[in-house]
């Protein structure tokens, strides 16, 4: 059995960059984008649709256990929601199973359950997160402190909807993960060492 690594995190807390440079450390592979990637191969959607598809809950608001009975008449944006996250699930148990892996984000400690990954979540403070958007990328120090702030909840707010909508846990929850990581004030490759060695044999 493959060791499988997923990492649940919020915007601007590093998780990204964290499970990159746990991969690197361990020698496992890394998926990510790859994951986005391989739903456009495959379902001959642009990456960039089905990203949009991803970042956003389906069109109705219950959550997707409860029972098609519950929902009003599918809608084809409404299917194709499901059919991408259908493909998602697929690609990522494929991967899992291909060999030791970290899988970021996606429902991926949901998707994997029955393999039990061990489950990453990684937060922060918002002082941390504006100040890691400022230097990661251009686009962000267009916006003011205020204006970022509320890009940053905003991303976090679909995220958590989207994760709710698909396992019907809550998004971010301590109990639903093996660690959850603080990086507020934290250079995240002084942390990777430590960490891998949970994982090392």
């Amino acid at each position: 059995m493959y060791r499988i690594i997923t990492i649940g995190r919020e915007f601007g807390s590093g998780g990204r960059e964290l499970g990159r440079r746990l991969s690197e450390k361990l020698g496992f592979a890394y998926y990510d984008q790859e994951i986005i990637s391989e739903i456009a191969r495959r379902t001959e959607l642009s990456e960039q649709y089905v990203q949009s598809v991803i970042e956003h809950q389906p069109t109705f608001s219950f959550p997707i256990h409860i029972g098609k009975s519950f929902y009003p008449a599918p809608t084809p944006v409404f299917d194709q929601s499901m059919a991408v996250y259908q493909e998602q699930a697929r690609i990522i148990e494929e991967m899992a199973l291909r060999s030791d892996c970290v899988i970021v984000g996606r429902c991926g400690d949901y998707i994997l359950k029955k393999y039990n990954p061990f489950r990453i979540f990684v937060y922060a403070d918002m002082e941390s997160k504006i100040k890691r958007c400022r230097e990661k990328a251009s686009e962000e120090e267009k916006m003011t402190d205020k204006e970022l702030k509320q890009h940053i909840l905003g991303i976090d707010k679909k995220r958590s909807k989207y994760y709710e909508f698909y396992t019907g846990h809550k998004w971010g929850d301590k109990l639903n993960f093996d660690i959850c990581i603080n990086t507020s004030r934290t250079v995240i490759k002084e942390i990777v060492p430590a960490l891998a060695k949970l994982f090392e044999e």
